[in-house]
């Protein structure tokens, strides 16, 4: 079965690098006019000049998702540029890891705001246009499905060591989404969410003596993998490797498309089999 997203819009949070830039691209793909945003304005830039090179429709906003005023600004801006929102994909986020007494109040707050709370104000700036939308459609007689995929990670469903913040987060996510299926069936909104594994982006890079790291406002938070966990992937997942971020965004793009119009309030793991 073939589909288009020709028509659809979609909004993509973290789409500046990595898995967000792979989604936005798979989404662009198959139709779907794109608003990327990335707290970074350059990659942002980067990801929407892709999208419109090989044919897609994107626009960009960057900025800080974990701002309380700035979800609406970027509701808004997606409703202004495209005249409508059909798909969100909360994807944006890092890890901030450390064992739980080492771990302040401060690391362990900014992991829900990324992982739990900016998804959620997204979602309720959402809320108004999607409503009032849907009430016309079914008014009319007609059923438009719209999707909401959440991000979360084999983290957030097992748990694992030294990420107290990011587990809790990740898996704070999974209630959200399923309470978001309840609430919004009534909407013709599907909501699910997609658990990654180990994927390759530049928070899974072997972490090395020099330590490479992300600024995230202004704080410079390592990123990386010990390459002794790197190396027992082999061992750990069932298909021996970690996934590319095009794998990982192909499972969004399911819940993303009409194959998924029967399904919500689910989680997909798509992490080659492995579990922590």
């Amino acid at each position: 079965m073939s589909f288009t997203l020709d028509s659809k819009v979609a909004l993509v949070t973290g789409a500046g690098r990595g898995i967000g830039r792979a989604i936005a691209g798979r989404l662009a793909a198959a139709g779907a006019a794109v608003m990327i945003n990335d707290l970074d304005a350059a990659p942002a830039s980067e990801t929407e000049a892709a999208v419109r090179q090989a044919g897609g429709r994107a626009a960009q906003l960057a900025g800080d998702v974990t701002a309380p005023d700035f979800p609406q600004k970027l509701v808004d801006a997606t409703l202004a540029a495209f005249g409508g929102l059909d798909m969100i994909v909360n994807n944006a986020g890092y890890t901030w890891d450390n064992v739980i007494q080492k771990t302040s109040d401060e690391q362990y707050l900014a992991m829900l705001n990324i992982h739990l709370v900016a998804p959620f104000r997204i979602l309720r700036a959402a809320a108004g246009h999607i409503r009032e939308t849907a009430k016309r459609e079914i008014a009319e007689g007609r059923r438009v499905m719209r999707k909401v995929v959440n991000i979360t990670s084999i983290a957030g469903t097992d748990g694992n060591a030294g990420q107290a913040g990011y587990s809790s987060g990740k898996a704070g996510v999974i209630g959200l989404t399923k309470t978001m299926a309840k609430e919004w069936g009534r909407y013709n909104v599907n909501v699910n969410a997609v658990g990654f594994g180990l994927i390759e982006t530049r928070l899974t890079q072997p972490l090395t003596k020099a330590g490479a790291s992300i600024d995230v406002q202004g704080r410079q938070i390592a990123v990386g993998v010990q390459p002794a966990v790197l190396e027992a992937v082999k061992y750990l997942c069932p298909l021996g490797r970690a996934g590319t971020p095009e794998e990982a965004a192909g499972a969004v793009l399911f819940f993303c498309s009409p194959l998924s119009d029967y399904v919500t309030g689910e989680v997909l793991i798509c992490g080659g089999g492995m579990h922590f």
